[in-house]
């Protein structure tokens, strides 16, 4: 009860909205480049339920999720965001479309019982994680599935990403467990 014990590391997942595969692809070369190998890749969907996003990024939105190799602390949320929010403007400068933000990168961090989501925005289900940062629980892993949570966004509500984020539980679980054998 006294003691304090540091977090088990996490899987990196940063979830993409582009304005077309040309902008998925430079988005997935960006994360590479600033976070490491990906090692999960999901497949692309349409981005269609809301119409929030496309006036900055296009009526043709597609979504893909990217899942990085290496293991992160998640006391490294906030940094991570603000990192993926300068991918973002480089990509916006790069990329030089019809779209003022032809790439929105949404990190986030699953642990074996959740999916975590950074965002800049507050409210009242987010906790500030500091540097002007909060996070949300989006999804619970319970009793072998995914499960949203009232505030949790309708596109996190689809089977297809609960496979993918399966996947990335799955292989998050091997890495613990092969960390704890040691080398």
């Amino acid at each position: 009860m006294w003691e304090i014990s540091e977090p088990k590391p996490v899987k990196l997942i940063v979830g993409i909205l582009a304005s077309d595969e040309r902008c998925l692809a430079a988005a997935r070369d960006a994360l590479s480049s600033a976070f490491g190998r990906i090692d999960l890749v999901s497949d692309t969907w349409r981005f269609d339920q809301t119409n929030y996003y496309r006036e900055q990024t296009g009526p043709d939105i597609v979504r893909q999720f990217v899942s990085i190799a290496d293991l992160v602390h998640p006391g490294e949320l906030a940094d991570i965001k603000h990192r993926t929010n300068a991918l973002e403007q480089q990509l916006a400068r790069k990329l030089a479309g019809s779209f003022r933000r032809p790439v929105n990168l949404d990190p986030g961090l699953i642990e074996p019982s959740k999916l975590i989501l950074a965002t800049t925005k507050n409210y009242a289900h987010r906790i500030y994680i500091g540097k002007k940062m909060y996070a949300e629980v989006t999804l619970v892993f319970d009793k072998d599935a995914w499960h949203p949570l009232p505030y949790t966004y309708p596109d996190y509500h689809q089977y297809p990403y609960f496979d993918f984020f399966s996947t990335v539980r799955n292989t998050l679980l091997q890495q613990l467990r092969a960390a704890a054998r040691g080398p």
